[in-house]
C-alpha cells in the first residue's frame, strides 16, 4: 500500500493522510465515477477512451462534467512520484463533493481523487465462480463505472473464497453478464461472443479494444445475449479488464476447461497491438 501514489484536489498527499471531506459524498453514499486503466512501461493504456467513458458516468449520475486538464496535472504527478511503473494501475476518481449526510446532493465543487501503484502482471490463466446475485439492467446506473461497488466487493469475496479470481454475474434475465470488474466472452461453435451492453454490463475498455482488435484480425466476434448456462457448454471461455488484458479462464465452479485456439488468438492479438498502440 506504502507505494501507491496519491494525489487529491491538486497536491500529493500520503496513502494514510486525511485528504477528503467527512461528508464527502463519495465516502456517504458512493456518490462519484471512477476509471481504472492500465499502466504500462509507465504509459497510461487507452486514457482517451479511459476519459470519455467518465463523462459518460458523470452525465449518468447527474454530475457536472469532469475538469479533464485538471486530472491530467493529477494522473502526472502520480506516475512521476517514485520509481517508473512498470505494470500497474491507475485509478482517478471524482465524486459529488461535500454533501448532506443523506442522499441529497447540494453546490460543493467536485473532489479529485488520483491514485497510481505497481502491480503483478495477471496470471496465465485463472477460474471463476458464478454468484448467487444477479446485475439488474434496469438499474438507474445499470452500465455506469460509479464508486458505489459494495455488490461488487461482496461478490468477489465470494469467489475468492471459492479459488477464483473473479465472481459472475446473471442479469434479472437469467443471461450472463459480466464479472465484478471484468467482462466475459466465451467461444462457442469457434464463433467468440460477449453480452451485448444491454445486458447490464459494464462497456469495458479492453471489452471494446478486445472487440474491435479482433475483428480486424478477422475474427468472427457476436454480441448477443447469451444465457448464464452457456458457461456449462461453452468451448472456451476468458474475461478482459484494464488490468488483466485477455485472461484465459481454466475453470468455471467445478468444470474445468481448456485454453483454446481462439482463446489464444485473441490474447495474443490484443497483446501485440497493445504494444503498437497505447491510446487506441
Amino acid at each position: 500500500m506504502s507505494s501507491v501514489k496519491v494525489w487529491v484536489n491538486g497536491r500529493l498527499t500520503g496513502v494514510d493522510e486525511p485528504s477528503i471531506a467527512a461528508l464527502d459524498h463519495g465516502v456517504t453514499v458512493g456518490d462519484g465515477a471512477f476509471e481504472t486503466a492500465k499502466v504500462d512501461r509507465g504509459q497510461v493504456f487507452a486514457a482517451t477512451r479511459h476519459a470519455r467513458r467518465l463523462d459518460r458516468t458523470m452525465e449518468g449520475l447527474g454530475l457536472p462534467q469532469a475538469d479533464h486538464d485538471y486530472l491530467a496535472e493529477g494522473i502526472k504527478a502520480v506516475l512521476a512520484a517514485g520509481d517508473p511503473i512498470e505494470f500497474g494501475r491507475l485509478r482517478y476518481s471524482v465524486t459529488g463533493g461535500a454533501g448532506p449526510l443523506g442522499s441529497d446532493r447540494d453546490d460543493s465543487p467536485l473532489t479529485y481523487i488520483v491514485t497510481a501503484g505497481a502491480q503483478p502482471r495477471p496470471p496465465a490463466s485463472a477460474s471463476v465462480a458464478v454468484t448467487p446475485w444477479t446485475r439488474n439492467e434496469r438499474s438507474a446506473v445499470a452500465g455506469l463505472k460509479t464508486t458505489s461497488y459494495a455488490e461488487n466487493v461482496v461478490a468477489l469475496a465470494y469467489a475468492k473464497e471459492r479459488g477464483a479470481i473473479e465472481a459472475v454475474f446473471a442479469n434479472t434475465r437469467g443471461e450472463l453478464c459480466e464479472c465484478t470488474g471484468s467482462n466475459i466472452f466465451v467461444v462457442t461453435d469457434g464463433v467468440l461472443r460477449t453480452p451485448p451492453l444491454d445486458s447490464g454490463c459494464l462497456a469495458g475498455i479492453t471489452r471494446e479494444v478486445t472487440l474491435e482488435w479482433c475483428r480486424e484480425d478477422g475474427m468472427e466476434v457476436v454480441e448477443e445475449a447469451l444465457p448464464l448456462d452457456v458457461l456449462q457448454s461453452a468451448d472456451e471461455v476468458f474475461i478482459t479488464s484494464s488490468t488483466k488484458d485477455v485472461l484465459p479462464i481454466h475453470a468455471v465452479d467445478d468444470r474445468t476447461l481448456e485454453v483454446g485456439p481462439v482463446t489464444r488468438r485473441a490474447a495474443e492479438v490484443f497483446a501485440r497491438l497493445c504494444q503498437e498502440r497505447m491510446d487506441p
